[in-house]
């Protein structure tokens, strides 16, 4: 009956979706527009002027265009798919202990790959999750949409987003009052990423009357509470997507081995973490430096954390580090410096280099942060590094666009790449799982949001392709190292018992995806005045 209400509401769809043409897509991924100093105003690119021509689309090019990048295959044989899910039970993630993964891209031993059914991180179903903000007790799950009515959310999420991207309030709370309606975070995999693009726009409407300078960019304010979620739920979050998925245990892994590669025969290490908020990363690495056949190195390791809270946990999960090196004949020095990375900061004498260590730069999904509106930020922080003489800069990212210049171009990228990720949850997780629920309404839900309601320095997530870091480090001096890894990936990913991940390689940079869209890019860069034997000689 509530379907049928808003079903049958005079909400004229036409008129949003067929604007958002191929076109305009084109428009916003045209050249190097990213190099441009300033952020274009939404509003020009959507008035409602009479003379401003919308370009029409048939309403068979858009269904094919919807079709395109949200997988409807769950929709024919969801009925089947669901009883799957009744009697199939999340087992397959990776033994956890005190923030030790046991896993060796190296040497691959079975045990590594050893599957309980009753680890750390498991829950009953009927369990609360805590968290803040909107986020309480889990629903129950509920049954799967059918084709018209998940074609139907689609093309309502498309409209709402151009209503929002001119802000017209009306247009917009209506076709949001018909996504909430449809969407859900308990249903199949389009309801829940529909729910946390509506919850999004909803917030980046919200902010309009408060935040439009007069130069009419957006900007959002910490007092409006975009996210409510504390750095330990965001943390706890990102700690449950590495046990339970490949796209985080990915990006260490193929870091790791450009980390062994860069500093083969090298008896004194340093590595500077751009973003260290735990310990995860290294003990694999520990244990692939331990078992060198030229003996192990001397280990340092820097990391920028500007979480005070989260620093002594840090620091705690250092220590047993240490311990567990030392096990393996590994002396580890850990350092921990509590701001932000900054040009000024990126000097031998702030990071305390010393004279006959092999310098590694390592970078899991920071980068992105540092691109801002222009590429002169990215391009300092870029050039400081250069300038310290790494034999390597490991980046891990998101390969996806999420830094065009019009809302509407992100808008779109970000529910092709989400809409790929939460179908990827939907076919390893029942829909009742709390780790799930936890993965995506607080990690995925964050970020969506960011990217979705954000603009100015607030928009953190300015996720980029493989060939826009390719350009961006090329200019700044760094040309590619190819990782060799691509067995030990392959293997990995057999470990999850999921049919639907894809690795390729691209110009020496490994990307992980599902069903062929690219989700994570992994990469080694060295310093282009120098071959990769000049210096590992």
């Amino acid at each position: 009956m509530w379907l049928s209400f808003y079903m049958n509401e005079s909400v004229n769809l036409d008129f949003p979706i067929r604007r958002f043409c191929p076109a305009r897509m084109e428009q916003d991924q045209e050249g190097d527009c990213h190099d441009q100093e300033t952020v274009l105003d939404d509003v020009e690119l959507c008035t409602f002027d009479a003379t401003n021509t919308p370009c029409l689309l048939p309403s068979s090019e858009v269904d094919d265009f919807v079709d395109s990048f949200i997988n409807m295959d769950q929709y024919e044989d969801h009925e089947s798919q669901e009883k799957t899910h009744e009697s199939q039970s999340f087992d397959h993630h990776f033994l956890v202990n005190d923030d030790v993964f046991d896993y060796d891209p190296t040497t691959m031993e079975d045990e590594e790959f050893e599957i309980c059914e009753n680890t750390t991180i498991t829950m009953e179903d009927e369990e609360v999750v805590e968290m803040n903000g909107n986020f309480g007790a889990i629903p129950q799950s509920q049954a799967s949409l059918g084709m018209n009515q998940g074609l139907d959310l689609v093309h309502t999420l498309l409209a709402c987003a151009e209503a929002v991207g001119c802000r017209d309030n009306n247009q917009a709370n209506l076709l949001l009052g018909k996504i909430l309606a449809l969407s859900s975070p308990s249903g199949d995999s389009l309801q829940r990423v529909s729910y946390c693009f509506a919850t999004a726009l909803k917030c980046r409407l919200s902010l309009y009357p408060h935040n439009v300078f007069s130069n009419s960019t957006l900007t959002t304010s910490t007092s409006n509470d975009v996210s409510l979620i504390t750095r330990e739920n965001k943390l706890e979050a990102f700690q449950l997507l590495y046990q339970t998925t490949p796209y985080i245990t990915f990006g260490f892994m193929a870091a790791n081995e450009a980390i062994c590669q860069g500093s083969k025969g090298k008896s004194s290490i340093h590595i500077i973490d751009l973003g260290m908020e735990h310990a995860l990363q290294w003990p694999s690495l520990i244990r692939n430096l331990a078992s060198r056949p030229e003996g192990p190195p001397k280990l340092r390791i820097t990391g920028f954390s500007t979480n005070e809270e989260n620093n002594a946990k840090l620091r705690a999960s250092m220590n047993l580090l240490v311990e567990e090196a030392l096990s393996f004949g590994i002396v580890l020095e850990f350092r921990i410096i509590s701001e932000a990375v900054t040009p000024s900061l990126l000097t031998m004498e702030n990071l305390d280099l010393r004279e006959g260590e092999s310098l590694i730069v390592n970078s899991i999904l920071k980068l992105h942060k540092y691109v801002k509106e222009s590429r002169g930020y990215l391009k300092s922080i870029l050039q400081s590094i250069k300038k310290l003489s790494p034999i390597a800069l490991t980046v891990v990212e998101q390969d996806t666009n999420h830094n065009g210049p019009f809302f509407l171009g992100r808008f779109l990228e970000s529910l092709h790449y989400y809409s790929a990720i939460f179908d990827s949850l939907e076919a390893s997780m029942p829909r009742n799982s709390p780790i799930r629920m936890k993965i995506e309404r607080v990690h995925f839900a964050e970020e969506i949001c960011n990217i979705v309601a954000c603009e100015g320095p607030d928009r953190m997530e300015r996720h980029e392709r493989v060939d826009q870091w390719r350009r961006q480090l090329g200019r700044a001096g760094f040309q590619v190292m190819p990782l060799k890894c691509t067995s030990q990936a392959r293997m990995m990913l057999s470990v999850y018992d999921c049919d639907g991940y894809t690795l390729s390689c691209e110009k020496g940079c490994l990307l992980l995806g599902w069903k062929g869209r690219p989700i994570m890019m992994a990469s080694a860069w060295q310093v282009a005045s120098l071959s990769y034997t000049d210096r590992a000689s």
